[in-house]
């Protein structure tokens, strides 16, 4: 915590990869709740090909370099 709020593991417009598939793509969002997990929402190339918007949690995700 900072000043009382959360601070969040992931940037906006940070390239991410979700690590469960591998899939790449860029933060768009993120929310941060009282009693639950920081979500962020990416939008990244699936992979059959299609651009997909998603909310994860932080932890599904890792920063791409």
């Amino acid at each position: 915590k900072q000043d009382g709020a959360f601070m969040f593991k992931f940037k906006l417009g940070q390239k991410v990869k979700v690590t469960i598939s591998g899939e790449t793509g860029f933060v768009k969002g993120r929310a941060e709740y009282e009693d639950s997990h920081n979500m962020v929402f990416i939008h990244y190339k699936a992979a059959d090909g299609r651009a997909v918007d998603n909310w994860f949690r932080e932890s599904e995700l890792d920063i791409d370099f």
